[in-house]
């Protein structure tokens, strides 16, 4: 279990540059927490105060192995693996094998090999937490209810992640980490459009509050940003 106001806390972010990943970072450096914000670059309007930056491309196997050499010998309480993107041309006839793959590639693969990369610096903290975000988009049986979005790159890309977080969950016991996979609702970001209905504000303070209160019995399990589990 973590908790808030600590500053010997260390948390990294991926994805930070915008909308959830740098609400998380902002949110988490409010509280106290040593804050790591990774991208692919550094965002113009730049982060708050006790926010570090360090380059990741979470498609890039050489970049992550960079970022773990960087952060060797840290301790890290908490990896959220929030990068993603989505294809631009959904449904059965629509998509394109090469972006598939470079959904499945960022979505998925990724966050698998960022975990691998720093299960060190997670397994040297108290009780390290790895938050995948993923999607009830994402659920074999959740995720065609009230959903009719026909983006299989992105939908097979958050089922995979499911699969992986479980295997993950198991793996990884043995060093004392919690791996969670979060679906943070459908969120007024660039991803998540005009449509969507929930504030980034209280997504991820949703999400954070789970985080911060989960222990190793509830790893590998599916849950939304307000505590609701979800079907596999």
């Amino acid at each position: 279990m973590t908790a808030d106001g600590q500053g010997d806390r260390t948390v990294l972010v991926t994805g930070a540059g915008r909308g959830l990943g740098r609400e998380l970072a902002r949110q988490y450096a409010q509280y106290g927490w040593c804050v790591i914000a990774c991208g692919r670059m550094r965002p113009a309007q730049g982060f708050d105060d006790g926010i570090e930056f360090q380059p990741l491309d979470v498609a890039d196997t050489a970049s992550i192995s960079d970022l773990a050499s960087r952060l060797a010998g840290r301790p890290l309480d908490v990896l959220v693996n929030n990068a993603a993107i989505r294809s631009g041309n959904p449904g059965l006839h629509g998509f394109a094998p090469d972006e598939f793959l470079e959904v499945m590639r960022t979505n998925t693969l990724g966050p698998l090999l960022l975990a691998r990369a720093l299960r060190p610096n997670l397994a040297a903290a108290r009780m390290g937490i790895i938050a995948n975000i993923g999607s009830r988009a994402g659920s074999m049986t959740e995720g065609l209810i009230d959903d009719y979005d026909d983006d299989y790159a992105y939908r097979c890309s958050k089922a995979a992640l499911n699969m992986a977080c479980a295997q993950l969950a198991q793996d990884l016991q043995v060093d004392g980490i919690t791996v969670l996979s979060l679906h943070p609702g459908w969120v007024k970001t660039d991803m998540g459009g005009d449509q969507a209905v929930l504030a980034v504000e209280d997504s991820a303070r949703g999400l954070r509050t789970i985080i911060d209160n989960a222990t190793l019995a509830a790893s590998g399990s599916f849950q939304t940003f307000d505590g609701t589990h979800i079907g596999w």
